[in-house]
C-alpha cells in the first residue's frame, strides 16, 4: 500500500484497516512458525503497512490537536 493512496481513506476505515492487517500479520505469523507460509516477506509487508497506517492516524491526531490549541 502507498501513503498516498492510505492518506485518501477515512479515519474510521484506516482504523478498520489497521485491524484487519494485524489479523493478517497474525494468521502469517502462525503459518509461517507451522512452515505453511510459502511468501515469508509477507510478513514484513504487513508489519511495514501497519506502521504506515498508525503514521497517517497519528499524523491526523497530532493536525486536529494543534488545530484545537490556536
Amino acid at each position: 500500500m502507498k501513503a498516498k493512496d492510505l492518506r485518501e481513506r477515512s479515519t474510521e476505515d484506516l482504523a478498520e484497516l489497521k485491524t484487519s492487517i494485524e489479523k493478517d500479520l497474525f494468521s502469517h505469523r502462525m503459518k509461517n512458525a507451522t512452515d505453511q507460509l510459502g511468501d515469508t516477506s509477507l510478513l514484513g509487508k504487513a508489519r511495514k503497512d501497519i506502521a504506515r497506517v498508525e503514521q497517517i492516524l497519528h499524523e491526523r491526531v497530532s493536525a486536529s490537536s494543534k488545530g484545537a490549541k490556536s
